[in-house]
């Protein structure tokens, strides 16, 4: 596992919107098939969100031949839903770059047969053969996606039953109401995720020190469902200062010095 730690967020974003363009052109160069990238929601891509959509524009990368997949979607919000995350990343990200419609996939939360939706949306990853890179983010309990803790790391697209607590986070966007807040998402799963070429997952401000922390020096496990990238081959975590306050003082040099050697 790669750690890259920059000053702040915005340099976190930046140095994230960097490394997914150039992934995007390289493919490109050696192929003509498509770049299939996996994508979350919420306030942490948001600022990559902004950096491609500019590099989008100025010409420096295009995402016409780009398929995405997002991480998840509420059960019984309606796309027109201003808290839906199809409203969320059509308002912020495809509405502001050239990807073809029908090269977006999100999960359908208000699909008559849920089992059936994820099977249909996984059988439809695998039909590309392998997301080239999920970019994520993860929650101040380490889960990714709306893999809460305890989730199999094996699991794949499903039906899942959110947490009090990440109820309470999300109360933010729903006028501070937990109660407001769907008590169900469908997600995709820690096995769909680490089963792509590559993962960048963003991890930024003090909150998250703590599932920063696990995900990197704790051990494989369940209860932080982040911490299955240990295993993947070509995992990359970008975080802010904030996000390192839990690390070890060892642990942060030797990041910081391994860095050195890498490139972008």
């Amino acid at each position: 596992m790669r750690v890259v730690i920059q000053q702040d967020y915005d340099k976190m974003c930046e140095w994230s919107a960097n490394y997914i363009a150039n992934a995007i052109r390289e493919k490109a160069k050696k192929t003509d098939k498509p770049f299939v990238l996996g994508l979350p929601t919420g306030s942490s891509p948001l600022g990559v969100y902004k950096r491609l959509a500019e590099m989008n524009k100025a010409g420096k990368v295009s995402f016409k031949n780009v398929v995405t997949f997002n991480m998840d979607e509420y059960v019984g919000l309606p796309r027109e839903h201003d808290q839906s995350y199809w409203y969320f990343m059509w308002s912020n990200f495809f509405d502001h770059i050239d990807i073809p419609k029908e090269n977006v996939n999100i999960l359908n939360g208000m699909a008559d047969d849920l089992e059936a939706e994820c099977a249909r949306y996984e059988a439809k990853i695998a039909s590309y053969g392998v997301i080239d890179l999920f970019l994520g983010g993860i929650g101040v309990d380490g889960h990714l996606a709306f893999n809460e803790p305890f989730t199999s790391l094996g699991s794949r697209t499903g039906v899942r039953g959110l947490t009090s607590d990440t109820k309470i986070a999300n109360s933010r966007f729903f006028g501070y109401d937990p109660e407001k807040v769907p008590s169900y998402a469908l997600s995709v799963g820690v096995a769909t995720v680490t089963d792509s070429k590559e993962v960048l997952l963003l991890i930024n401000g003090h909150h998250k020190a703590r599932a920063l922390a696990a995900s990197v020096e704790g051990g494989v496990t369940q209860k932080w469902t982040a911490s299955a990238l240990q295993l993947h081959p070509a995992a990359i975590i970008a975080c802010d200062e904030p996000a390192c306050g839990e690390l070890t003082v060892d642990t942060y040099k030797f990041v910081l010095d391994m860095e050195k050697n890498e490139r972008l």
